[in-house]
């Protein structure tokens, strides 16, 4: 039997989490303040998300507040939700060619980020795979895993798609499609503005929505829950209000917090590796997006900015905001949205085994 006893773990120098995430969130104050004195669209998520992607590069010891992700996200659903109009609903029945392209455009899309990730990443055949397809960054890595994929690069790969594809369709508007935030965002909700009705409505929405369309076993239950029932509630009169604005701001900080650093523990090397990576797949992907979004402007006559970003592959709740934030018709982007997710986590299985994927052992 060895005397020798086992080598001892070396000491977590960092600060503790708390201060790692108080961190994080001044400095996503900081950078978001910046992005909105500097007119940028989205600013109080990009700037922090940025931020903190440059902080965690630099390794500086930030943290993500987590914990308050499933609190916000039913927040921003509200306020999409508060978008929805009777208008925007009348025009339903011309999304059909949109969603009637959707399927080829996954698998053009997929298959260019395929390419990046194992012609010029050299990711093996899995990893490079559910790198590459277009979903939900927790669905794909669980995907991802079972079938024996790295799962630090599956979470860098879509983290950076998510951070490079809202970076990339932001001046795709702006300097391509000449849209921008200027009169289209939401006006300013004060908190005085919103009264005890309101209010009990606003956050009924958001309390009894997640719950609801987790039950209903609906995509994205978070978001989609609070957004469906705030929707309702708009339309039939209930409430005429959005959230309060300041509560806005401070979900989208938390959200763009969230994305930043999810880069930190990984090496500074790695991480501007894959966020390289991540830059070629979501210009691939963009690009594969706006020939489609032209075949669906040319065949439907659906305006060329909301089949773009309808067919973004960003996040849901991200690109749901940038509609919002560019003047778009949130239900339209996010129903896409919602369709694209729910396509490639039905599809994924079927296409591995279809181009000779195997599970690895």
């Amino acid at each position: 039997m060895s005397d020798q006893s086992p080598p001892e773990q070396a000491p977590d120098r960092r600060p503790p989490l708390p201060v790692r995430i108080s961190l994080a969130l001044a400095i996503s104050l900081a950078a978001g303040t910046l992005a909105w004195w500097v007119g940028m669209p989205l600013p109080w998520m990009l700037g922090p998300m940025i931020g903190n992607t440059v902080a965690s590069v630099m390794s500086v010891p930030v943290a993500g507040p987590n914990r308050l992700r499933p609190i916000v996200i039913p927040v921003i659903g509200v306020m999409l939700g508060s978008g929805i109009s009777a208008e925007v609903l009348s025009k339903a029945g011309a999304w059909a060619g949109t969603f009637l392209f959707l399927p080829p455009f996954l698998i053009a899309a997929a298959a260019v980020s395929y390419g990046v990730y194992r012609g010029l990443g050299r990711y093996d055949p899995v990893t490079a795979f559910y790198s590459a397809m277009p979903g939900g960054l927790n669905e794909m890595l669980l995907m991802g895993a079972e079938a024996g994929g790295d799962q630090r690069k599956i979470a860098l790969a879509h983290a950076s798609r998510v951070l490079m594809t809202i970076f990339f369709v932001v001046m795709f508007f702006g300097l391509v499609l000449g849209v921008s935030t200027q009169g289209g965002g939401p006006r300013f909700t004060a908190v005085a503005e919103v009264g005890p009705v309101d209010a009990l409505w606003l956050i009924g929405s958001a309390l009894v929505g997640l719950p609801l369309a987790r039950l209903l076993r609906l995509p994205a239950p978070p978001l989609l829950g609070p957004m469906i029932l705030s929707g309702v509630a708009h339309l039939t009169g209930l409430v005429t209000v959005p959230p309060p604005t300041i509560l806005v701001i401070a979900a989208q900080l938390v959200m763009g917090t969230v994305i930043g650093c999810r880069f930190q523990g990984a090496r500074a090397r790695d991480i501007l590796k894959d966020l390289a990576l991540g830059a070629g797949a979501a210009v691939g992907m963009i690009a594969v997006a706006v020939i489609f979004a032209l075949m669906v402007h040319f065949s439907t006559g659906t305006d060329l900015a909301q089949a773009f970003l309808a067919y973004s592959p960003g996040g849901l709740t991200e690109m749901s905001l940038l509609a919002l934030a560019m003047g778009q018709e949130i239900a339209y982007v996010s129903i896409t949205h919602i369709a694209r997710i729910s396509l490639v986590i039905f599809m994924a299985p079927f296409l591995f085994r279809a181009v000779g994927g195997e599970a690895k052992e």
